[in-house]
């Protein structure tokens, strides 16, 4: 058989597909794997360059194929999409994989760590509780809207709410429902206290992290934010192409400068769910532009914050403080304080 040198893996849950090519580029294997004959087939191989597109479950066959000693590349399945040739299957995709990782112009992921994936679970797994919770607390506030009962918006309303659930003379909520707003208080009880155990693991994980403590320095960044844009963005290899992490970060907005309007502030939301969602509420337009960033952020977005645009700038803010994080990760620098505010 002649020798393999590329391939490309389409992974899956049971069932992969395999698509080799020798030096030519000619067609050497083809063929599916089921998912506990994966390792045993690739070790049997002489060393070679693998493709895989960077979805879910790929860093971990990523880190055991490089273990057995390959070369593996990861890439984006938006940038694969260009080489499928017609239909969309798993062995049209495999091809695809295995031509795209051979482009001298591809861009590619790098694998995450452990612990990097496990700290991404740790965000995940509080961005799933918070969204539990302001569900079950909508659930309480329509359910006893139903009855004439409202609250201000904001923590103390839901306060209020739990305590008419509490409370057995109140008799505005009839018995049946107030068995079942028992039981979305106590469910809300328990997020809050899972939310806070949470919170703390994320600061001891931030106490521990190095990168995490000099990125805290930045300003607009705590805790939350660092750990998160550690466990998300790689640092990439000096031979990599910087422009493939900052995306990473979730904040990039679209080609356009802060201070010309274009009709509405969008992002291009090319990142990761986790890395926006922390970037945006700490820069969101009802909150005031912190005075520690007044000085770094450029004369356009204070006009756009000033002239009553709040939304652009604050996009822009965002955006100004994933790049400032991501020089310092691929740097290893600390933050450098702007002049006016150096003491």
């Amino acid at each position: 058989m002649q020798t393999i040198t590329t391939i490309g893996l389409d992974i899956a849950k049971s069932v992969f597909q395999v698509h080799g090519v020798d030096a030519a580029g000619q067609v050497v294997i083809r063929r599916q794997l089921k998912r506990r004959h994966v390792l045993a087939f690739f070790q049997k191989l002489r060393r070679c360059l693998i493709g895989i597109e960077a979805c879910a479950s790929s860093h971990h066959w990523s880190r055991e194929l490089k273990a057995l000693g390959h070369t593996v590349r990861l890439m984006p399945p938006a940038y694969v999409k260009p080489y499928v040739k017609r239909q969309k299957n798993d062995t049209a995709d495999a091809e695809a994989i295995c031509e795209a990782v051979t482009r001298a112009n591809m861009r590619f992921v790098e694998t995450k760590t452990p612990e990097q994936q496990s700290g991404l679970v740790l965000h995940r797994t509080r961005h799933l509780f918070i969204r539990h919770q302001t569900a079950v607390i909508n659930a309480i506030r329509a359910h006893l809207a139903e009855f004439g009962i409202v609250a201000p918006v904001g923590r103390n309303g839901v306060e209020e709410l739990l305590n008419i659930i509490v409370n057995p003379n109140d008799k505005r909520v009839p018995e049946i429902a107030r068995a079942c707003l028992l039981a979305f208080g106590a469910q809300l009880r328990r997020l809050r206290e899972q939310i806070l155990e949470f919170d703390r693991m994320i600061r001891v994980w931030h106490r521990s992290s190095e990168m995490s403590m000099r990125l805290d320095d930045c300003p607009g960044v705590g805790p939350l934010l660092a750990t998160a844009l550690v466990a998300s963005v790689p640092i990439l290899k000096p031979s990599n192409q910087v422009a493939t992490s900052r995306p990473g970060s979730g904040s990039s907005p679209n080609n356009t400068r802060a201070g010309v309007e274009t009709g509405s502030a969008v992002s291009a939301n090319k990142g990761t769910a986790i890395c926006a969602a922390c970037l945006w509420p700490a820069h969101s337009p009802s909150s005031a532009m912190p005075s520690s960033m007044a000085l770094s952020i450029g004369l356009g977005s204070q006009r756009c914050w000033q002239d009553g645009r709040p939304k652009v700038a604050a996009i822009a803010l965002a955006n100004k403080l994933a790049r400032m994080a991501w020089a310092m990760m691929s740097t290893g620098e600390r933050y450098n304080y702007p002049a006016g505010l150096r003491v």
